[in-house]
């Protein structure tokens, strides 16, 4: 994928607005935004965002757990499950 094809001035935007949304549909490309030849912005099709955010996600989540590990804060699978037996039972 070559970014540089995807690059287009404001007033690409402004005026072609609508095949701005039809590229980035069809193609599930992001259109990066320039105003006075510097990027500002990024336009993206809704389920490449929702995929990136949820991809986002699972990486602080593996950060997180990578951290807990360094620090010793983890706990036993076993001791996990047997928590959890431990409070279907009392209720």
């Amino acid at each position: 994928m070559n970014i540089t094809h995807d690059i287009r001035p404001i007033t690409y935007l402004k005026s072609k607005t609508a095949d701005a949304l039809k590229q980035i549909n069809e193609t599930r490309r992001p259109i990066i935004i320039t105003q006075n030849g510097e990027p500002k912005a990024v336009l993206q099709d809704p389920d490449s965002y929702e995929n990136m955010r949820n991809a986002i996600g699972i990486f602080k989540l593996l950060s997180q757990g990578e951290n807990d590990i360094k620090n010793g804060s983890i706990t036993a699978q076993e001791d996990v499950f047997a928590n959890i037996e431990k409070k279907i039972k009392a209720e």
